[in-house]
């Protein structure tokens, strides 16, 4: 079988080829770093690590390109009202984000590039959009994209031209389709942007967010590529432009493919501040869950399936991966030292291509944890049968170490050593503190929140000692 994807700009599934026949080259949109990434941005970066795992496992090459928006409306913004430069702002977040990937396992990707440091190539591409007939100067010394010039322009979000009013203008970086107009390629400075700005032949100011990614984009994939990637809240208006001013500037298609994740809620809610179910990485791990649980949440539904989260999902991750890693022991155990078998057992071959079919289907991850589960059930009948030595034990290990480089949760966590980790140490230090201050029931929720994840307090004369359980 080949791999299958649903390709939201002509909406049929298609069979993914890529144009070398070899490597998969393709942009997904990253995070704008004005603030910590949240669960929402974090299903979408999942879905695309889950895409380019399952590449590398079809035996495909990888090259992909995720942005790092570190200039908008947004950022400008926020740090202003910080009082920190824009760079140093940014900074935190962006550093903030790539331990968050590290946390949920997420693959890197090969090139992260940075809007402020590709500030040139927009200005370049901005003026083969003037060049051409495609944008229009403006008295403050902006540049507007002139949409009535491009005659495709809403063949990815399926718009109805009929409604696109000639000359109308939209200035911020996000709009809805009402609001319909030729957008912002660069803004002209004003007193709201403060020291953050660039020079151009047209005047001083800065890009608009869309341009970024066009021309980060065709840097580093060349001016058609296979894939582009990010979720359905960025298909209109951000693609759609993207595609636009890519496809007036060169003349070529801009992407082949498009994929787009669907929404994520809470609790059935849109997920908000003020309602309180707003989650941050941060904000799930000081409730005592760990990445890989976060992940398998994250994950384990369909990426153009809307995503209802709650934390029971979270307290069932837990639960399900307690039992793949407690077959994994069992397997460990009876493997020894064992090199595997030639050939592993039948079950393991017939799962293996309930696993591979499932992620060929667009990614159908309910089709690949079943065949997870089915080997651990199949595994485990064997193991109590006594119909499994060692040599084979060793190959479903084997197996079960290939299965994670596709879905990465499956390896358990690495057996963390108390005194040596420092997250656990201040655990224990903010417990002893409130002890110290007989604040029983802060001692109390500590020591709840230290077994949820998995270690169990044992008071001694000599102090507190963490025993895994």
């Amino acid at each position: 079988m080949s791999f299958h994807i649903y390709n939201s700009l002509t909406r049929r599934r298609e069979p993914l080829e890529p144009a070398d026949g070899r490597t998969v080259r393709f942009y997904t949109c990253g995070p704008t770093v004005h603030d910590f990434a949240h669960i929402g941005n974090f299903r979408c970066y999942l879905f695309e690590d889950l895409l380019r795992r399952h590449l590398k496992y079809s035996g495909f090459g990888v090259r992909q390109v995720m942005n790092l928006t570190d200039v908008d409306d947004k950022t400008i913004r926020k740090s202003r009202a910080a009082g920190v430069p824009l760079r140093d702002y940014t900074r935190t977040f962006a550093d903030a984000f790539f331990a968050d990937l590290d946390e949920l396992r997420i693959e890197r990707a090969e090139v992260y590039p940075a809007a402020t440091e590709h500030v040139p190539e927009m200005i370049a591409l901005i003026r083969t959009l003037l060049d051409k007939g495609f944008a229009y100067r403006t008295e403050d010394g902006s540049v507007y994209f002139r949409l009535e010039q491009f005659a495709d322009y809403g063949k990815l979000a399926h718009l109805d031209r009929a409604g696109l009013k000639a000359g109308a203008r939209v200035a911020q970086d996000e709009y809805d389709k009402d609001n319909v107009g030729d957008f912002a390629l660069w803004k002209a400075w004003d007193e709201a942007d403060g020291d953050v700005v660039w020079d151009a032949p047209w005047g001083r100011g800065r890009p608009g967010w869309h341009i970024e990614c066009s021309a980060m984009a065709m840097k580093y994939l060349g001016e058609s590529f296979d894939l582009h990637c990010g979720g359905v809240d960025n298909l209109f208006p951000h693609h759609e432009d993207e595609i636009a001013q890519s496809e007036a500037a060169t003349g070529r298609p801009f992407a082949r493919y498009w994929m787009h994740c669907a929404h994520l809620v809470v609790d059935g809610k849109k997920m908000s501040k003020s309602l309180g179910n707003f989650f941050t990485l941060r904000d799930l791990r000081a409730r005592g869950y760990r990445g890989r649980e976060i992940r398998y949440a994250l994950i384990s539904v369909h990426y153009r399936q809307g995503l209802n989260f709650t934390l029971e999902a979270l307290d069932a991750a837990r639960a399900a991966l307690g039992r793949l890693d407690e077959f994994h022991a069992r397997l460990a155990e009876r493997a020894g030292a064992a090199a595997p078998a030639a050939a592993a057992p039948d079950w393991v071959e017939t799962t293996g291509r309930e696993f591979r079919a499932a992620l060929d289907d667009d990614l159908n991850i309910s089709g690949a944890l079943g065949a997870v589960f089915s080997l651990a059930h199949r595994g485990n009948k064997a193991l109590d049968e006594g119909a499994l030595d060692a040599a084979g034990a060793a190959a479903v290990c084997a197996r079960w170490r290939t299965w994670d480089a596709v879905c990465g949760f499956l390896q358990p966590e690495p057996a963390a050593a108390p005194e040596t980790d420092p997250e656990l140490a201040e655990i224990m230090a903010r417990r002893q503190d409130a002890r110290r201050r007989r604040d029983w029931a802060e001692a109390d929720r500590i020591r709840d929140e230290l077994a949820a994840r998995g270690w169990v307090v044992q008071d001694t004369p000599q102090g507190p000692k963490l025993k895994k359980k």
